[in-house]
């Protein structure tokens, strides 16, 4: 096995498909890459058995075969040598030699059969969706998963394929996302889709879209989901939580009487500079909202008996209302939420608030839980 790349054509990929190889894996053979080799195509592909990456590379005059070699060694390699300089690696007996210039380096290798490859799906459903979609999908949900919650199957996002509509729900049972993209999802057959994606499958996914209107074919089976970024020539693929996603409708408040209107950047200014002095365990803030209906209180305390305070103009219907958040908890949807203005829908001090997002393309809902005062 021999071939000779550019120092940039070879970084990006090790870069990419390196996000989903295990720094220290009790398997040796999941801290490295596996190269397989074609007199034309270089596939670099990492997996930790769970999630799969795999990037192609047009290559000329290669010797084909192929190996595994250490991932985080390779990139710090790679990212030392200049930049533009061809790099020669060569493969024989066990060891691989890298060249490039007068730099000469020598990895051990591990045996391709070893590496633990994830089989071809058998497809359920197949559609194609732009990179901006899944971005926004992502963006607007993922930072309601849980994380390593014993509730495994919130530990990701659920996913639900219908009705011409997808639609992304994440909650950690504190707090709640759901982003509907209202049209245009063409799918072949009229069965719907429930699906949960794992957290690092999303965060990794996040990584790799971006604002674009770059088509990614998307392909589902009973235990595996595939992207496919043909502009790249990327394939990532990982393995579905098995899972019953709860009934996340019973739990998204209807007739919420009173109703915010607040500018998005000011509350969130308030709310992060009230949060200096919140309690560090709780990160508790109260909101106090009175009949006048144009100014909202924002209060935090903690152990010590600090106080902030801080009053902000609003528009606000609706009754008399104390009520307590995780300021955090807030922070993020503001931050997730477009447009200038947000709208919260209050009912009483112990019910959940409702804020309302619509967007052209996109219906947007985030619920949160309040604490006790």
């Amino acid at each position: 096995m021999k071939f000779t790349i550019t120092q940039e054509q070879l970084l990006r990929p090790l870069q990419t498909v390196g996000g989903i190889v295990e720094r220290r894996s009790v398997y040796p053979i999941l801290s490295n890459f596996l190269f397989r080799l074609t007199p034309s195509t270089l596939s670099i592909i990492g997996s930790d058995t769970e999630l799969e990456m795999i990037m192609h590379l047009n290559i000329d005059n290669a010797e084909p075969g192929e190996t595994t070699l250490p991932a985080r060694k390779l990139i710090d390699i790679c990212r030392a040598l200049p930049a533009g300089a061809p790099v020669e690696i060569a493969v024989k007996e066990g060891r691989a030699v890298i060249r490039s210039g007068r730099s000469r380096f020598t990895l051990a290798t591990l045996p391709a059969s070893e590496f633990p490859e994830l089989k071809e799906p058998e497809l359920s459903l197949e559609l194609s969706l732009k990179q901006g979609q899944i971005k926004q999908l992502i963006d607007k949900t993922a930072f309601s998963m849980a994380h390593q919650d014993v509730r495994y199957f919130l530990n990701g996002i659920c996913l639900e394929i219908g009705g011409g509509q997808m639609r992304s729900v994440a909650t950690d049972g504190h707090r709640l996302a759901l982003c509907t993209l209202k049209d245009g999802i063409s799918t072949d057959g009229n069965e719907d889709h429930r699906i949960i994606i794992p957290r690092k499958a999303v965060m990794e996914l996040a990584r790799l879209v971006d604002d674009s209107d770059q088509e990614v074919k998307l392909q589902i089976g009973d235990s595996h989901i595939r992207f496919l970024f043909e502009e790249s020539d990327t394939v990532f693929s990982s393995k579905l939580v098995d899972g019953q996603y709860p009934d996340y409708l019973q739990v998204i408040p209807t007739g919420n009487p009173n109703e915010l209107v607040a500018d998005r950047e000011q509350l969130l200014s308030t709310l992060k500079r009230t949060s200096i002095l919140s309690n560090e365990k709780f990160r508790s803030v109260r909101l106090v909202l009175g009949p006048d209906g144009n100014m909202l209180r924002v209060v935090a305390h903690n152990q010590e008996q600090e106080e902030a305070e801080e009053e902000l103009e609003v528009q606000y219907q609706g009754d008399e209302l104390e009520i307590a958040f995780n300021v955090h908890y807030l922070i993020d949807v503001l931050q997730a939420v477009e447009g200038s203005e947000v709208r919260i829908l209050f009912g009483d001090a112990n019910s959940s608030c409702l804020v309302v997002e619509e967007l052209e393309a996109f219906d947007c809902r985030y619920v949160i839980m309040p604490m006790r005062l």
